[in-house]
């Protein structure tokens, strides 16, 4: 005679199996897709609001708080570079640092124009608004013979850090702007109080966005780099994030939709990347 309670055991233990076997096979699966030339790189990640003014420069926060939601998920660490907080809710621009494997090939099918659709808490008529934001994602390149930047090219500019949400505030001017002269690159630093690593951790990010400014060269991609650059407004959004008049995120070019926009927001975002990676036409770059 079995026992009920061995009988239960080994089930729990069979189910239990199971669910790690298909994590498993759905992490080989993606790990498979993952064969461009700087896929097993970690990430820059930067975030810009487009038109909307504050309402845009909360979804850009939103959006912030999103990608690290997904990093903690993927148990990747982030260091924030530079954070540009709003003049009244938000941010202006962000900057973070992503470590961790692939992270790079996974975070690049997030480039491009998120745009959200919802009732603005800014409203104080409750109106429906429209807002976008861009996120570029650069693989970080360390030590790479291919890119000399010469000191003639740069113009360096220091200035008070801000910090997010205003704290650690310097009180001397410790962050450091890096605007690259050939190529109109602009890259800012303030997470470290030395003025010397902040000057040192933004020509990291300059060496990171020349590269992948030389490897779209290289791969003959301009036209497609332009178009992932587009103007940040209406039109030129990879993913809408629908708030009202119904719930859906929906990326347009994968097609791929959910109506659980809280879990997205939480950091739900594989099914976006995974049908990206899938898809011949999208993946490479």
């Amino acid at each position: 005679m079995i026992d009920s309670d061995e009988s239960s055991s080994d089930y729990k233990e069979l189910a239990q199996s199971l669910s790690e076997l298909v994590v498993t096979v759905k992490d080989f699966e993606t790990s498979a897709l993952l064969s461009g030339r700087d896929d097993h790189r970690d990430a820059i990640l930067t975030i810009h609001p487009g038109a909307g003014g504050t309402e845009s420069q909360d979804w850009a926060d939103m959006l912030f708080r999103m990608y690290k939601r997904w990093t903690e998920r993927m148990a990747f660490s982030i260091e924030l570079v530079d954070f540009q907080p709003g003049d009244e809710a938000g941010l202006k621009s962000a900057t973070i640092e992503i470590k961790g494997d692939y992270a790079f090939g996974k975070l690049k099918a997030e480039s491009g124009v998120h745009r959200l659709v919802r009732i603005s808490p800014f409203d104080a008529n409750s109106r429906r608004h429209t807002s976008f934001v861009g996120v570029h994602v650069y693989p970080l390149i360390i030590d790479n013979t291919e890119i000399e930047i010469k000191d003639d090219d740069l113009r360096i500019d220091t200035f008070r850090a801000s910090g997010a949400g205003g704290q650690h505030v310097n009180k001397t001017s410790s962050a450091v702007r890096l605007t690259h002269l050939p190529t109109g690159i602009v890259v800012s630093c303030q997470s470290q109080r030395s003025q010397h690593k902040n000057r040192d951790a933004a020509m990291k990010i300059l060496t990171s966005r020349l590269y992948q400014l030389k490897k779209d060269e290289e791969a003959k991609k301009k036209q497609e780099v332009e178009k992932s650059k587009k103007k940040i407004e209406w039109g030129s959004q990879i993913r809408s994030y629908i708030f009202h008049p119904y719930n859906m995120v929906k990326d347009h070019r994968t097609s791929v939709e959910t109506g659980n926009v809280q879990a997205v927001m939480d950091g739900d975002i594989d099914r976006f990347i995974d049908a990206f990676l899938a898809d011949p036409n999208l993946k490479e770059g």
